[in-house]
């Protein structure tokens, strides 16, 4: 009985405890406002992240076009594709850890 009554007495002071936690976590700051300063007569401009300076936009790479990259794609994967029947025919611990001849692969 004792036990009993001695875990109620811990569980309320913990559960007192975090009510009144909770309370100053989500207490609001005072609703008065701050003192705001007087804004000035001129605007200034706004600053730039890093500097003032322009910096001029970076050219474009020439694109590719799809064919080509369609091309690569077929290469691709006739590439994986002949490796994975090799490895149907012939199965071996060698192969399965070889690396591919792919170029996509780093």
């Amino acid at each position: 009985m004792e036990m009993l009554l001695m875990g109620l007495c811990v569980s309320v002071f913990g559960l007192a405890v975090a009510a009144v936690a909770f309370g100053a976590a989500t207490r609001r700051e005072s609703s008065t406002p701050a003192v705001q300063p007087a804004l000035p007569a001129v605007m200034a401009t706004p600053a730039r992240f890093f500097s003032d300076r322009v910096v001029p936009p970076v050219p474009l790479r020439p694109q590719v076009p799809i064919e080509v990259l369609l091309q690569q794609i077929e290469n691709h994967v006739r590439l994986e594709q002949a490796a994975a029947e090799s490895f149907v025919e012939f199965p071996t611990q060698a192969l399965l850890h070889s690396k591919t001849t792919s170029p996509f692969v780093n």
